[in-house]
């Protein structure tokens, strides 16, 4: 399959970056910062990978559109102030450099926003690495496939030469729904069952089989 690759893109949180826990953590206070039950971790965990909006909807359901912005709030507080204590999964790096050298076309489909996305980039030094990005605020949300589909365009690319690389079902479900192929990675949000009923072409326990998978 690697020989026909040209583009491979990336998932964000949870893929790349070592964020879930803090995500559902900030998602957490927020809910108890505006006087609301504490959700539980593992349903602020599940929602990582939609877009912010979409998310919070599905943690606490049936709140009015203006506490949905409050509850907004107050997860980018808690994440602004805590996203230096996380950083990219071990491996990473080392793994796009020789993906570009080998001269992929490398991109990331995120839940994060633009302002967010943009911030982190730059934190990691990996601005440059990227030939297209594309964010929740800027397209539909996933697992809708807008933005494999916006991207693939801007890269020139046909779906056949590109896969998708997720951590949750909503990752691999958009890319599912245009007929691109699809990695799972056990590694960060969604169980490797649900993960598997995406029919993925390959699962990555970590980042080295991922390049391993990637690379050969």
């Amino acid at each position: 399959m690697q020989t026909k690759l040209k583009a491979v893109l990336f998932d964000w949180d949870g893929t790349l970056f070592d964020s879930t826990g803090l995500i559902a953590r900030c998602i957490q206070r927020a809910a108890v910062d505006i006087g609301l039950p504490e959700p539980e971790f593992e349903r602020a965990k599940y929602v990582i990978g939609l877009g912010l909006r979409d998310a919070l909807e599905h943690v606490v359901p049936g709140l009015s559109p203006d506490r949905y912005g409050e509850l907004g709030l107050r997860y980018r507080h808690h994440y602004l102030g805590s996203e230096h204590e996380v950083s990219l999964f071990d491996g990473t790096v080392e793994m796009l450099q020789a993906l570009k050298a080998r001269h992929h076309w490398l991109a990331v489909a995120t839940g994060k926003n633009r302002v967010g996305l943009d911030r982190v980039l730059a934190q990691a030094e990996l601005t440059r690495m990227f030939d297209g990005t594309r964010t929740a605020d800027e397209t539909r949300s996933k697992p809708h496939p807008q933005m494999l589909l916006e991207l693939l365009a801007e890269l020139n690319t046909p779906v056949e030469r590109a896969v998708m690389v997720g951590d949750t079902e909503y990752d691999l479900e958009m890319a599912r729904a245009i007929g691109m192929d699809r990695v799972g990675v056990t590694y960060g949000v969604h169980s490797a069952a649900r993960l598997a009923a995406c029919q993925p072409v390959w699962m990555a326990d970590d980042i080295p089989a991922l390049f391993e998978w990637l690379h050969g």
